[in-house]
């Protein structure tokens, strides 16, 4: 009984760790989109510069994430956290001290560089650090942080530069991120990744394992279409979400005529409805066991309403509900996501897989901000949400094939 609880106790330290060092890293997915505004006026820049800035953070996030796993594999994964939360706050630093749209680009790689070390080392300390018994709640825990985290990022920065200035909000994140880093060292010890034993865990799972993703090398994995299928549902899925968590502030204020600090706070309503949804998401696709029928269902009410909000006809007063609903949709469909990945992995690879298929997330994020950039600067704010609409809808066909390819009923 008592080791139980000890166990348990260990477990608990643990997740809220890596939950914390996760919520820090969603934080900084949005601590420049809200700061568009000023950033524009100040080094009169465009909306395709700014989400340039936004393409190049996510693109080296993106290379970073797909070649960090193997990094974590060979020295372990608590170092290179470290160094994530390190190079976070760097960026941030960069940015308040920025004089040209050339820092701002500096920053932006610094964060990609950050940024794109989390998955990898969540998951590889998740799944070797915590009881099997309390894996469901380090899931839970580990995804609805990471929407607290964007719920967070556009309230801190607009609120403080409202109070001061966008330089003092930037300044303000780094020392947020500092103090994060000085938590994770001082619990450095719940963070101990024994890479030995990961490594005889692995080879015990290939010799044992009939798959011929684990035979045949070790990029065999790369040969399952599953994987590709899910790659493609990653990169339309937050190619749409980064667009709308770019430039909706912009578009609500072109089309209703919304001041773009309001709007900004809807995008905290849309990070808070997005963490309540992947709680209930998770039930129902435990209680279902059918993400395919979930994630359609639910993108297809995102869809509507993304459809609804470009007609320039809701009413005011219902934009925040709105946001609200939509984050919703957005959070139930992520555990039947995640779902897919699990069914679509073969044993023995899968920090491979989630570092290859979490690439298509950075390289989706850096692509839609790009895109929809030009379509702001073009006049055409009704875009936005017609394209994020046609995206999700590109979804769609992926999970089905997925679904079909590796869904067994239970």
């Amino acid at each position: 009984m008592t080791v139980a609880l000890s166990r348990r106790a260990s477990d608990v330290r643990v997740i809220g760790l890596i939950s914390l060092a996760h919520g820090s890293s969603h934080f900084f997915h949005l601590i420049l989109p809200p700061m568009f505004p000023w950033l524009k006026n100040e080094f009169a820049l465009n909306y395709a510069e700014l989400g340039l800035l936004m393409s190049i953070f996510f693109v080296v996030s993106c290379i970073v994430q797909a070649s960090s796993g193997f990094l974590v594999d060979r020295i372990g994964a608590r170092p290179i956290l470290f160094a994530g939360v390190g190079l976070l706050a760097l960026a941030a630093l960069t940015y308040s001290q920025s004089n040209g749209y050339w820092m701002l680009v500096m920053g932006a790689v610094i964060a990609g560089c950050g940024n794109g070390i989390f998955h990898p080392v969540d998951y590889t300390l998740i799944n070797h650090k915590i009881s099997p018994p309390n894996l469901p709640y380090a899931y839970s825990m580990h995804g609805v942080t990471g929407y607290l985290g964007w719920a967070a990022a556009p309230a801190f920065m607009v609120g403080i530069t409202q109070i001061s200035d966008w330089r003092i909000a930037f300044l303000s994140a780094a020392l947020l991120e500092a103090a994060i880093l000085l938590i994770l060292w001082g619990n450095k010890s719940q963070l101990i990744d024994n890479v030995k034993e990961r490594h005889e865990s692995i080879q015990e799972n290939n010799s044992s394992s009939k798959s011929g993703a684990t035979s045949g090398g070790m990029f065999a994995f790369l040969k399952l279409k599953a994987v590709w299928l899910c790659w493609i549902f990653f990169f339309f899925s937050m190619a749409s979400t980064s667009s709308l968590q770019s430039f909706s502030p912009s578009a609500l204020f072109k089309i209703y005529d919304l001041p773009v600090n309001v709007g900004n706070y809807y995008l905290t309503l849309l990070a808070l409805g997005s963490a309540v949804g992947v709680l209930v998401g998770g039930y129902l696709a435990a209680k279902f066991y059918t993400p395919e029928r979930i994630v359609s269902s639910f993108l297809s009410i995102t869809i509507i309403i993304c459809l609804l909000l470009a007609t320039g006809l809701i009413p005011m007063q219902m934009i925040p509900i709105i946001f609200c609903t939509l984050g919703f949709g957005y959070g139930v469909i992520a555990p039947s996501r995640d779902l897919l990945v699990k069914l679509a992995t073969p044993k023995g690879v899968a920090g491979r897989v989630y570092g290859i298929v979490y690439s298509g997330i950075d390289l989706g994020a850096a692509v839609g901000p790009f895109v929809f950039g030009f379509f702001m600067d073009a006049g055409l704010p009704k875009a936005l949400f017609i394209g994020i609409a046609l995206f999700q809808l590109m979804i769609i066909p992926t999970v089905f094939k997925v679904s079909s390819t590796t869904h067994k009923p239970a």
